[in-house]
Parts: structure tokens; C-alpha cells; sequence
């Protein structure tokens, strides 16, 4: 079976396209992974349907949402709930993060599958007006909450604190206060200012050396009530550095959507764990290699994770907050969702060329499910674009 479509080029040429691999994808099966974790940060469908303001009141298709997250499940992924992936402070305000931790939570419950969540500030709007107990304050909620309903917490960067903070110890009396609170382990969260801009100087240093220091003192000094760090820098060196200097009762989940299959692979002094956005988008060949992975064969992961990487880089580009947009336009292209709409209207972030190219790197990294659908579907939505389709070719 050949699979064609035209697509636009760059230089505004239109050129035939021959999908690569077009047989659909077996979706790997697992309870659990014994040799890494496995986190996907996962993205929420939007209802297209709701007439409301998709900004200021956006409507998620709760249905699709949480079969989604099933489907993570069911390969043995856990799920990283409501953070940044969720357009967490991007679309998705705290009413309905909240309502999304509850539900998912309750799910995952249902189907023993392992599930984190996001508490963060964003229902405080950064100004110059809060201050440090505010953020406490803040984040306290949230933890509150995650804990009610029986989720483990993800504590997220915050914006309001990077405002607000004038040093170091800002951030030490913060997170202090708020890890002498948890009842059980947390996963602290260092998102880089390539993901936020609001982000820079987290921490209490714009130096990534210095405040790489400043996390880890809080770290040393609350060792029992935290399970790991995720960083999101895109510095695999940074990373490593870091991961060798925690304490050992700490884990490194790597969020750095450019360099993870080396990362998750390790080295002589150790390895990260994993809370990715890149794993919403490619769950089945991320569940497969883990599979290779925990049988000791490490060629295999690296054969199936490596294929993958230029789709990430290209997903993640800059400016990488905007990376959200491919992980829904894949989920559209692969069934999970009937249409490519986000909250917030994000589905506009992204330019009709970036998207032709991430159709190509899907193919070539065997991440599309079924070709066939996805090759209809790229149709429809360049059809739309005014890039006129022939049917498909079989």
C-alpha cells in the first residue's frame, strides 16, 4: 500500500510526499517499567462545541481527555496531570486544572495507573503588589488539594514567586514551608525560561550554574519529602551536573525534550527518570523502548527513542512554549481527537509549514498509528490551508 499527499514547501513550491512507514503501529502493552519511570506530560482535548470565549472560558472535552489518559495507562506510562503540556497558566486557569487533577485522579485510581499533579500559583496573578506569604499562601492551596483527592504532587515553578523574589532565600523560605507541609514525597519542577519567560532567574540567579546550587541546598536540606526534580533546561550537561550532585535518595526526571534517549539511558554514575511532553506524542515508541530497556537492551531503545528525537527537536523549537500546539495537531493526526482545535485558540501558534514538516518527522520517527488516517487527515486540514488534495493513493 503507497500513501501520497502533496505538501507545501518553504519556498512556496508544493511537492508529493510518499509516507515512509505505512503500516499502523501495535500498541505496546505493560503494567509498569522495573527499570526507569516513566512520566508523560499530557495535553487536554478541547470541546469544540461549547459556545463560550475558548480564552477566557475554555470548555475541555472530559470524555476524550481522560480516555487519553487510559491510553497512557495502558501502556504502562504514568501521567504528569495538569501541567505545562495542559497549557497549565497558557489556557488552562486553576477552575479547570483543579476539575482536571480531581477527575484524573479518581481515573487513575480506577486503573491502578500512577498519576502526579501540577500545584502551582497560577490563580495568583504575578504583580508587584505580592509578596512571599502570598505565593505560600497560594501553593498551599493547591497541595491542599492534590492531596484531598489522593494525587501525588508535582510542585510547579511559579510565576508569582519569580516576580516577587529578591533572593535566594526567598525561594528557600517557599519551598521550606511548603515541603515541611506534604504528607509524602513531592517532585520539585525547574522549568527553564525557554518554556516560560516569566520563569528567568529561577531560583534566585539568572546564572544556571548559581541557582543550580540554590535548588540543591533546598533539596539537601528537605531530602526526605522529595522524590525527584524534573529540570527542563535543554542542556544535557547542565542536567548531568546536576544529577550527579543530588542526594541518592533523589531521582533526576529529565525534561529535556532534546536529549532524552541519552539521558534516560545513563551513564557509569547513573541515569535520569523521565517527565516529558515529547512522551504524549510518541507514548507507543517511548512504552516500547522502556519494554527494550528493562530486558538490558539498550541498542533497541536507542534504535527506537533516536528515530523519534527529530520530531521532538522540531515539536520543541523556538519559541518553545508553543510546543503544545504539535502535541495536539499529532494527537488529531493519530485519532485521538476529531479535530485540531486547543483551548485558547493555540492551534494558530504554528505555521502551516512547521506543521507539514512535523507530519514528515512523525513518519520517519514510526509514531504515526494509523497512516492511512493520518494521511486523510493531513489532507483535510491542508485542504482547508488552500492546499488543494487529491484522494488517497492505495
Amino acid at each position: 500500500m503507497t500513501l501520497s499527499l502533496t505538501l507545501p514547501q518553504a519556498d512556496r513550491t508544493l511537492a508529493n510526499y510518499t509516507v515512509k512507514n505505512n503500516e499502523s503501529i501495535v500498541l505496546p502493552k505493560q503494567d509498569s517499567f522495573k527499570s526507569r519511570v516513566a512520566y508523560s506530560a499530557v495535553h487536554v482535548v478541547a470541546d469544540p462545541l461549547r459556545n463560550k470565549d475558548p480564552i477566557l472560558s475554555p470548555s475541555i472535552d472530559w470524555d476524550a481527555t481522560l480516555k487519553y489518559r487510559h491510553y497512557l495507562w495502558d501502556m504502562g506510562l504514568a501521567v504528569a496531570e495538569a501541567m505545562d503540556t495542559s497549557q497549565r497558566g497558557m489556557g488552562l486557569h486553576w477552575p479547570q486544572a483543579k476539575e482536571l487533577i480531581s477527575r484524573s485522579v479518581s481515573e487513575a485510581k480506577a486503573c491502578n495507573g500512577l498519576i502526579a499533579c501540577g500545584a502551582g500559583t497560577d490563580h495568583l496573578e504575578p504583580s508587584e503588589t505580592v509578596k512571599i506569604d502570598d505565593v505560600i499562601e497560594a501553593y498551599e492551596m493547591q497541595c491542599s488539594h492534590i492531596e484531598k483527592v489522593g494525587g501525588k504532587i508535582i510542585v510547579m515553578a511559579s510565576r508569582a514567586l519569580a516576580k516577587c523574589a529578591t533572593s535566594p532565600d526567598d525561594y528557600v523560605k517557599v519551598y521550606n514551608r511548603i515541603l515541611a507541609q506534604v504528607s509524602e514525597p513531592v517532585i520539585l519542577h525547574w522549568l527553564g525560561d525557554m518554556f516560560d519567560p516569566n520563569l528567568q532567574g529561577y531560583w534566585g540567579s539568572n546564572d544556571i550554574d548559581q541557582a543550580m546550587d540554590h535548588c540543591l541546598t533546598i533539596i539537601q536540606e528537605n531530602e526526605s519529602k522529595i522524590d525527584g526534580i524534573k529540570i527542563s533546561l535543554l542542556d544535557a550537561d547542565k542536567e548531568i551536573r546536576m544529577r550527579r550532585l543530588l542526594p541518592e535518595s533523589v531521582r533526576m526526571y529529565t525534561g529535556d525534550d532534546f536529549n532524552y534517549p541519552s539521558l534516560i539511558e545513563g551513564d557509569e554514575f547513573g541515569y535520569s527518570d523521565a517527565l516529558l511532553g515529547i512522551f504524549d506524542a510518541i507514548a507507543p515508541a517511548a512504552a516500547s523502548a522502556l519494554q527494550d530497556l528493562d530486558l538490558g537492551d539498550h541498542a533497541a531503545f536507542r534504535n527506537t527513542l533516536d528515530k523519534t528525537v527529530p520530531l521532538a527537536r522540531h515539536i520543541f523549537q523556538k519559541p518553545t512554549f508553543s510546543y503544545k500546539t504539535g502535541i495536539v495537531f499529532l494527537a488529531y493526526l493519530n485519532g485521538h481527537q476529531n479535530h485540531f482545535r486547543m483551548i485558547a485558540g493555540s492551534e494558530s501558534a504554528r505555521s502551516t509549514i512547521h506543521f507539514t514538516e512535523l507530519f514528515k518527522l512523525a513518519d520517519e520517527g514510526n509514531v504515526l498509528h494509523d497512516p492511512q488516517l493520518a494521511v486523510q487527515r493531513m489532507k483535510n486540514w491542508l485542504t482547508l490551508s488552500g492546499i488543494a488534495q487529491a484522494e488517497v493513493t492505495i
